[in-house]
């Protein structure tokens, strides 16, 4: 039976979890950068909170995302990483753990987000990645999500990786805009913004699964 709840984690934007908003789902974002505790929204609930120490409500989720921070884990950062300490490389992969535990437990398909990272020596390699360009063709305009970004998934609990549409680049290879952007304090978020394109494709391939209670 579904419950036709969703639960996105480190999740600022939404962006993943809008195509199950307009279907209908009760969709939890939870990330330490929204307003501390629980605002709703419609059927869009903002968590602030660290995911460290938060419990999730026990309800029954249709599909778990996860895109922990990856400025101390990805490898195009890893000439900072003496500098930082190992503190915050342990600190980041905490965070990675506990959004996998949180995702197995809720017994639902999942995902877990993050560019070329430290993921992969530290636990497994990635099931799938891909670059934004490739579901762009699932855009009405797919000119915003028309770059290159190796972005890798590891998944479980039944999770479908959707088909492919891609379109041409808008860009030479390695010239990525996202890649370009200037340093400012908020070049973290935009390099991590997931693109609609994928969040429609994954919406399309995953919410006619039917969960069984």
């Amino acid at each position: 039976m579904s419950g036709k709840y969703v639960l996105s984690q480190c999740d600022r934007t939404g962006n993943m979890v809008k195509p199950w908003l307009k279907a209908g789902y009760e969709c939890w974002i939870v990330d330490l950068q929204h307003k501390p505790g629980i605002h709703r929204d419609g059927n869009l609930v903002r968590v602030g909170a660290d995911l460290l120490t938060w419990e999730p409500p026990i309800l029954p989720w249709d599909i778990v995302f996860a895109f922990p921070p990856c400025t101390d884990l990805a490898v195009s950062g890893a000439r900072h990483f003496k500098r930082k300490g190992l503190p915050a490389v342990i600190h980041a992969l905490q965070i990675v753990n506990r959004c996998v535990e949180i995702a197995d437990e809720s017994g639902a398909p999942w995902m877990l987000e993050n560019p070329v990272s430290v993921i992969s020596t530290h636990w497994r390699k990635p099931d799938y990645s891909f670059d934004p360009y490739q579901y762009a063709g699932y855009l009405d305009d797919p000119s915003t999500d028309t770059y290159t970004k190796k972005t890798c998934l590891w998944t479980g609990g039944g999770f479908v990786m959707p088909p492919v549409r891609p379109v041409n680049i808008s860009h030479a290879p390695g010239r990525s805009p996202i890649h370009l952007a200037p340093p400012s304090a908020e070049r973290a978020n935009i390099r991590s913004v997931t693109p609609m394109g994928f969040a429609i494709a994954v919406f399309e391939a995953n919410s006619r699964m039917v969960r069984v209670t």
